[in-house]
């Protein structure tokens, strides 16, 4: 089988379409990865090729969710074309909208990892502006198009409902490699990860309170616009993931007040790293951590500094949260990410090339069924 894979280098699609790859060659799969968008960074480049067997391509230009993008991504279309018709692909995995309108001759399975209508409507509270049509009706075009469609978590595909009234679709939970991940003695320190540009991820909502908080907060995220200066904040830069890893093990907590998070790979990794989790009250991130987490409003930041302070006084307790947190997140591995995926492309290739043909015998997975496979795993 060989599969044909989008990804671009802003975010967790990313890490994501690295770890996916990762398992898929492990299990004989082909992959050929298009990277879009911003040139590929040294250490993003060099995590590409420790994957073994994947083969990768890159074009620079503006992603659809971007600023008047449409000749960018009009260009890359047929950028895609060209490489498909090269590779011949069994599979094409758009982790993007507008290019499933196009023909590569293929399936094509299109991943729904956020939306610009969705972190809007999360961000101010309404629909998005009319500026956002043309995205909105390519996006659309793309749900249409494709044979089938997955998103994250089921808040994800409640989002393609709402904004598109699109029907359908499977959940595949994101999954991450568990022993890239070793929890060290907690120092007593906050971690947060993020676009401090990005509303969505309120870190706003971190230098609110940072004068508050009992310990200090590192901040891993581009530099270009630094958070307010304070004491209790340590902008630490864009690092690398091992880098990244290293500052997840030894952090007591993972502060990630996010208004807007459809999955959210950072919380994953951060639990996997035994941090404890404080995290945005939104629907998916409920989904996806149920009780092992600490929520917070994310209006209001004095409710962060008060849980903050409960888990700097009480050692025990922010160590059982960490706990949960980590035992929570062996539900969430790479392997079970890729048997999924492989399931579906599978399914794709034996059925006619339509929606609704595909939707009779469309795989679900149910929080139940995810966080039981987890803990077979672990044991």
């Amino acid at each position: 089988m060989r599969v044909l894979m989008t990804a671009d280098c802003v975010g967790g699609v990313f890490g994501y379409a690295v770890e996916l790859a990762r398992e898929l060659t492990r299990e004989g799969v082909e992959v050929r990865l298009a990277v879009l968008g911003e040139p590929l960074a040294p250490h993003q480049r060099e995590t590409l090729r420790t994957v073994r067997g994947l083969a990768f391509d890159e074009r620079a230009g503006a992603l659809e969710w971007m600023e008047e993008p449409w000749r960018d991504v009009d260009a890359a279309g047929e950028w895609l074309r060209d490489l498909a018709r090269r590779y011949v692909p069994t599979v094409v995995q758009l982790n993007g909208y507008a290019h499933a309108t196009l023909d590569f001759g293929a399936p094509k399975l299109v991943v729904a990892h956020s939306c610009v209508l969705g972190w809007w409507r999360a961000v101010h509270g309404e629909s998005a502006p009319a500026a956002y049509a043309e995205y909105a009706r390519r996006v659309r075009a793309g749900l249409d198009a494709a044979d089938d469609v997955v998103a994250p978590t089921h808040a994800m595909l409640e989002t393609l409902l709402d904004e598109y009234g699109y029907r359908g679709g499977a959940v595949i939970p994101n999954g991450i490699d568990q022993s890239a991940f070793q929890p060290q003695p907690k120092q007593p320190y906050f971690v947060a990860a993020g676009r401090f540009w990005d509303a969505a991820k309120n870190l706003s909502a971190l230098a609110a309170a940072a004068d508050a908080l009992p310990w200090p907060v590192r901040i891993a995220g581009p530099c270009a616009e630094r958070p307010p200066r304070s004491e209790r904040l340590e902008h630490v830069g864009t690092l690398g993931r091992q880098e990244l890893f290293r500052l997840f093990a030894e952090a007591s907590a993972l502060l990630h007040p996010a208004r807007y998070e459809p999955f959210g790979l950072v919380p994953l990794e951060a639990a996997a790293s035994g941090c404890a989790l404080v995290l945005g009250d939104i629907p998916s991130l409920r989904e996806v951590w149920g009780d092992s987490a600490s929520y917070v409003p994310v209006n209001e930041p004095t409710a962060m500094v008060e849980v903050t302070r409960r888990l700097a006084r009480d050692a025990d307790a922010c160590r059982l949260l960490g706990a949960r947190a980590r035992t929570r997140a062996r539900a969430y591995t790479a392997r079970a990410m890729a048997s999924r995926y492989l399931a579906m492309y599978r399914r794709l290739l034996n059925v006619p090339r339509s929606r609704a043909a595909v939707a009779v015998q469309r795989p679900t997975f149910t929080r139940a069924a995810v966080l039981r496979e987890g803990k077979e795993t672990s044991s």
